[in-house]
């Protein structure tokens, strides 16, 4: 199977990381934006890390589901993929920390649980970024190598 073939079954490997993503990316913003997050200046950048990669990572998905990347050629998935992935990555993990060290149990206990899960949810959407980061990888490098 050459890399022109795995190129193709790269996004099916990626839906089980992707779904995982958007789902538990859904609850690290929906269990913050349940409290009243505004008091805490940090969970602003969680929140927008959270929904930004969200919202691309849906975006993401309905490409490779619709399989409009293979209508596109001219723009390198691979690299995309990687970029995205990788930046992804980086910016949930500094979210998950700042939303970890902003869970202070002093204040109001239903904003400690739903910012403490949050940070737990986090942490999840961080691994999933992670793995797919390094899928990505995979496939950039194969695909560089032709």
């Amino acid at each position: 199977m050459g890399a022109k073939a795995n190129w193709r079954l790269w996004p099916l490997a990626h839906c089980p990381l992707i779904v995982a993503e958007i789902v538990l990316g859904l609850l690290v913003w929906t269990l913050i934006a349940g409290t009243e997050y505004f008091r805490v200046p940090a969970f602003g950048w969680v929140m927008f890390v959270a929904v930004f990669y969200w919202v691309l990572t849906v975006f993401f998905l309905i490409i490779y589901i619709t399989m409009t990347y293979t209508r596109i050629p001219q723009v390198p998935w691979t690299t995309v993929g990687l970029c995205f992935n990788s930046s992804a990555f980086v910016l949930y993990l500094s979210a998950a920390v700042v939303d970890a060290s902003s869970v202070s149990p002093e204040r109001d206990s239903h904003n400690f649980n739903s910012w403490a899960a949050s940070s737990f949810f986090a942490f999840l959407v961080t691994i999933c970024y992670a793995g797919n980061t390094y899928f990505s990888f995979i496939a950039w490098r194969s695909r560089t190598v032709q």
